[in-house]
């Protein structure tokens, strides 16, 4: 059941996304070759980066993964919204890693590394990368595909058609305009947004009653729902990764890190992480308070068994007015495009700029570039479309995301380090970290789904397994780089 009507919030809807794809093509004039197209000439000032970055990092599919924590853990779900906002802050005001990295003018990671460890550590981080940033990308489109069909009373049998409309779209208009129409847009869609999710937060204050709605989560998940202390349901161990993928997050995410690439300096770099960290912490802030609403207005009984993440939508499908409900979806759709294409052009110029370089060896026209760069984006779309059809989601969706970014936070962030701030680090020891940083969480990917391991691998749990990876990821390097050490004398 929802409020949606097609003629009025329809209308909404259109006149939203006409206004997006008008300005993606509008600026198609300024991209006239691979620096335009992948971190927007290196131009972006301090508040353009805050409204790009805080939008990026906001889509549906994070929406709907935060308040599927509020709904299971009440305000605990904020804990890794506060490792995130905090991490941020630190890396900014140290200048942590970002600093040299900007001030190296870089597209992405890989590249920096190749100026220490060589081109083969490039090349095999620059794949880690993409496939642990596609891994996690895969079930965006699905998610957002599920909260669309419920919010606008859309038969779920048509799932896929929206998963599908929703990547064209996002697809053309990034294809069209690059970094540039995604920074500008991000403008429109950091506004929208912020109005989307004030407005819905405003209303169930009002309806429900802000200390109604916490006294009906302590009731159905404890008293220890509403503080953040560890207990058996959210135990050290997952507050341990909930620190390490948000510092590891904020110095090697491609997304986040683009930001920093495409800034004027190392200065504005810095300037926008720490104007940007407390956004990251009401990311989560805000979803899970919806979540908790959504426990308040259902009941613990009625999403059960996976389904917790569909409570939300369906709470606002059925909260939201005619003419409001068309405003959300609109602020929705906003922040998901902002995430989707941000990611899309960030795997993409990893794949071109690292994977592909021994191919180009940068020595291709802009042209020819610019070609290879929109071509890369449509095949990652076609994968995420297929990926997210056929992947069944067994965790919290904010898990498989930590999972998943795990495959190359845990060596990614241990390797910049060295390479910023350790001159005894060697190529055997980055290698290394990427090998065993990346094959701990794949194959706890891989193992759950096998009979004869699933049930071990679940009583280990994904928490145990991301720490491992950061810790023997840590380990990998250290003791590769003693072995080249002692070789060398």
């Amino acid at each position: 059941m929802t409020n949606f009507d097609f003629f009025i919030d329809g209308s909404i809807i259109l006149i939203y996304l006409c206004l997006i794809l008008i300005t993606g093509i509008w600026l198609k004039k300024y991209i006239s070759n691979v620096d335009h197209f992948l971190v927007a000439n290196r131009g972006v000032d301090v508040y353009l980066g805050i409204a790009s970055l805080a939008a990026t990092e906001f889509g549906i599919a994070t929406c709907m993964a935060n308040a599927e924590l509020g709904f299971k853990y009440g305000l605990k779900g904020i804990i890794p919204g506060i490792a995130l906002g905090g991490s941020m802050l630190i890396v900014g005001v140290t200048g942590f890693c970002i600093k040299p990295l900007r001030n190296m003018a870089v597209i992405t990671i890989p590249e920096l590394l190749e100026k220490k460890f060589g081109k083969n550590i490039r090349w095999a981080s620059g794949l880690v990368i993409v496939i642990g940033g596609l891994l996690n990308m895969g079930l965006f489109l699905r998610q957002a595909g599920s909260f669309l069909s419920i919010t606008i009373g859309i038969n779920p049998g048509y799932l896929e058609l929206l998963m599908t409309l929703v990547l064209i779209f996002v697809g053309l208009y990034t294809v069209i305009g690059g970094m540039v129409s995604v920074i500008i847009t991000d403008y429109i869609q950091f506004i929208l947004m912020c109005f989307g999710f004030v407005t819905i937060t405003g209303i169930l204050i009002y309806q429900f009653g802000w200390f109604q709605i916490l006294e009906q989560s302590s009731y159905y998940l404890g008293p220890k729902s509403l503080n953040l202390n560890v207990n058996s349901d959210y135990g050290f161990d997952r507050l341990l990764l909930d620190i390490l993928v948000a510092f590891g997050s904020v110095l090697t995410w491609q997304t986040m890190i683009s930001r920093v690439l495409a800034a004027k300096d190392s200065t504005t770099a810095k300037k926008i992480y720490m104007a940007t960290s407390p956004y990251m912490l009401m990311r989560f802030v805000i979803p899970v308070f919806l979540g908790i609403s959504a426990l308040y207005y259902f009941g613990p009984d009625t999403y059960v068994g996976g389904e917790e993440i569909l409570a939300m939508p369906n709470m606002i499908a059925q909260l939201m007015p005619v003419g409001l409900i068309g405003i959300v979806i609109a602020s929705m759709l906003a922040a998901d495009m902002s995430t989707n294409s941000s990611y899309l052009i960030a795997w993409s110029s990893v794949i071109y700029n690292d994977i592909l370089e021994p191919i180009h060896k940068n020595k291709w026209s802009s042209k020819k570039g610019l070609f290879y760069n929109r071509m890369l984006i449509c095949l990652i779309g076609l994968f995420l479309l297929l990926y997210g059809l056929w992947y069944p989601l067994s965790n919290d969706l904010w898990v498989y995301m930590q999972v998943t970014g795990t495959i190359y936070l845990s060596s990614m962030s241990v390797i910049l380090i060295a390479s910023c701030y350790f001159k005894n680090a060697s190529p055997l020891g980055a290698g290394m970290s990427i090998v065993i940083g990346a094959s701990i969480p794949v194959s706890y990917l891989l193992l759950q789904e096998f009979s004869f391991s699933s049930d071990i691998v679940k009583n280990i749990g994904p928490y145990k397994f991301g720490v491992f990876s950061f810790f023997m990821s840590g380990l990998g390097m250290s003791i590769g780089s003693l072995i080249t050490k002692i070789k060398s004398k």
